[in-house]
């Protein structure tokens, strides 16, 4: 019996329409547009501007474009998992928002949180779904409102993030492309380097964690930097001697989009040509979730079916991964 696969059949973004420039930035912290674009390769980022609006808004606004886009009603769609740090609230999981608010109505849905490793560990969780038989349309959404959890007096971190959504349709295939392996891993001592310090049951919102400013993301950079293209260039390369892939075989790596210098470090870790690196960085910043399914999105035309595509990101926990996948279109 031929084994079933999960293919990535689609993929459709949302990005805000305001646009936050290094200038702008310039005028609202000690920095500069060249400090900044020589440090991180950002030159602008998206941010969701408007009373009421959440992560969930633009979750929603990239699945309903998703499901237009491949022909699927939302009624067809069997489960919706979100990847995502910043949800709406506490509960109901952005998930559920988003499957209201695209009119999915026969899914069940739920959030993971891995930090910037979410979208590819909703990704192999949601392919085992579509593996086992049972589930034929996942969506799996990565998004998230960093805005929301910047500090934008703090120079160090206010210039790296951005907002965005994008998601991507898994359905079953029995040819031989979609997600075919993957290797994850976790070290929890690195949370001292990159997290929230209060919010959550260990420091409950109170006035003193406000006027603390401790809401906000907190990160030590060169540690970060360091782990990051270690960890993610390994994972990469691991799942490519797993499956006897040279670097010739690969057709794209797609890195998080945290940092130019951590992408082009990895890249030369891997001895990846920069020309097979997807980078949309410098237009959008580091938009957590939403980073790898954008760099997907904005080189779809580029992608060719059976392409070799290396997934692989770096988050707070510490977390961190890498996928291989053929594109099925």
């Amino acid at each position: 019996m031929t084994q079933i696969k999960a293919a990535i059949t689609a993929v459709h973004g949302n990005l805000p329409d305001y646009i936050l420039t290094n200038k702008e930035l310039e005028q609202m912290v000690d920095t500069s547009d060249e400090w900044i674009s020589t440090r991180t390769g950002i030159r602008e980022r998206r941010i969701l501007k408007g009373e009421g609006l959440g992560t969930s808004d633009m979750g929603a606004k990239a699945v309903s474009g998703l499901l237009e886009k491949r022909g699927v009603d939302p009624s067809e769609v069997d489960m919706v998992l979100c990847a995502t740090v910043t949800p709406d609230m506490k509960f109901p999981a952005a998930a559920n928002l988003i499957s209201h608010k695209a009119g999915i109505k026969n899914a069940f849905s739920y959030d993971m949180n891995a930090a910037c490793s979410g979208f590819l560990y909703a990704l192999v969780t949601a392919a085992n779904y579509v593996e086992s038989g049972n589930y034929k349309k996942v969506v799996v959404v990565g998004a998230d409102k960093m805005s929301s959890i910047v500090d934008y007096t703090d120079r160090q971190t206010c210039v790296l993030f951005g907002d965005a959504a994008c998601a991507v349709l898994l359905e079953p295939t029995q040819e031989d492309v979609g997600v075919l392996d993957h290797k994850f891993a976790t070290d929890g001592a690195g949370w001292i380097h990159l997290h929230m310090k209060a919010g959550g049951s260990l420091k409950p919102p109170s006035h003193e964690t406000v006027d603390a400013r401790e809401h906000y993301i907190y990160q030590e950079g060169q540690p970060v930097f360091k782990f990051a293209v270690t960890k993610m260039a390994d994972a990469s390369l691991d799942v490519m001697k797993n499956n006897n892939l040279s670097t010739g075989d690969v057709s794209w790596l797609v890195p998080h989009q945290a940092n130019m210098r951590i992408i082009e470090a990895t890249g030369r870790r891997m001895n990846i040509p920069a020309e097979k690196v997807m980078v949309n960085i410098h237009k959008y910043g580091n938009t957590t979730n939403a980073t790898i399914p954008l760099c997907l999105w904005d080189y779809e035309n580029q992608l060719n079916k059976g392409d070799n595509i290396i997934l692989t990101a770096f988050g707070g926990g510490f977390t961190w991964g890498a996928i291989w996948l053929k594109w099925a279109y």
